[in-house]
């Protein structure tokens, strides 16, 4: 089985070296093409035996499952350079969420599903959000779920849930790394005790906090009645939580949901128009 790769920014090369750390993948069995080539060369340094593409008809002629890692953007010109060399054998797997399965349906031959990754796979954790399109058989879907299991938890969702499951997994260690960040800063602030232990203790708290909510059996709501007394430090801290944060994860749910909204209007222009002149 040899894997391609079509973009290697942030998340492109997340997954290939996610997939190479867990075993998923040997480095000879990669195939990566970037706009900047000097980003997949790098990573064949890393990597030794992991393959250059000198352009994106490369990557599909040379693998069997090929992974769209690009913008929203820039779909368009990826499937104007690939769209006559695919087979129906083939597996096309996108990562970006504005894009839909039916307009990748409707210009490609291959199986396609949608998997939504998240940084937390780096560390070969945290889920990946599977979307599978009507050309997938069970034993494709199954197939390609096993494969993302070595770096993840593999959650079927649906397409229309999209945005907030994304928003959950994929956005969250961001939100919540910048929740952790004020904690860290007011504590400097407030107490003076350095940042690098701060830090430390905060990451710990959060790794740990991570392990109650999976294998530990606790949900969140448990978790704040096990550590919280009434009328005690935890019970006053998480008062002031509740009136400060009230109304806050609604508003940037309401905010990336609308941000989605625009990109899946474009995204969606882009290819109907793409789809009516090829027809």
């Amino acid at each position: 089985m040899k894997a391609g790769f079509i973009g290697t920014g942030s998340m492109g090369s997340i997954l290939i070296e996610a997939f190479i750390h867990s075993g998923a993948f040997n480095p000879e069995e990669i195939i990566a093409g970037n706009r900047t080539i000097r980003k997949v060369e790098l990573l064949a340094e890393t990597y030794p035996g992991l393959l250059v593409a000198q352009s994106n008809r490369e990557v599909v002629l040379e693998s069997d499952i090929i992974f769209l890692c690009v913008k929203p953007s820039e779909f368009k010109k990826v499937i104007d350079e690939i769209k006559e060399d695919l087979l129906p054998s083939q597996f096309i797997v996108s990562i970006t969420s504005p894009v839909l399965i039916k307009h990748l349906e409707s210009l490609l031959p291959a199986k396609i599903s949608k998997i939504i990754p998240s940084i937390t796979n780096y560390v070969l954790s945290g889920a990946t959000l599977c979307i599978h399109g009507n050309r997938m058989q069970p034993e494709d879907k199954e197939w390609l779920e096993n494969l993302f299991a070595h770096i993840s938890s593999p959650i079927r969702v649906s397409e229309n849930y999209t945005r907030i499951s994304s928003d959950l997994s994929s956005c969250g260690p961001a939100f919540l790394a910048n929740f952790i960040q004020s904690f860290i800063d007011a504590a400097v602030e407030e107490t003076g005790i350095s940042p690098e232990e701060a830090t430390l203790l905060a990451s710990e708290m959060t790794l740990g906090t991570g392990k109650l909510l999976t294998t530990g059996g606790l949900n969140p709501v448990t978790l704040q009645k096990r550590v919280s007394v009434p009328g005690g430090i935890t019970a006053e801290g998480l008062r002031i939580l509740d009136e400060e944060l009230s109304g806050v994860f609604s508003r940037v749910i309401r905010a990336t949901h609308t941000k989605y909204q625009e990109d899946l209007e474009k995204t969606e222009q882009q290819l109907t128009i793409k789809q009516q002149s090829s027809q």
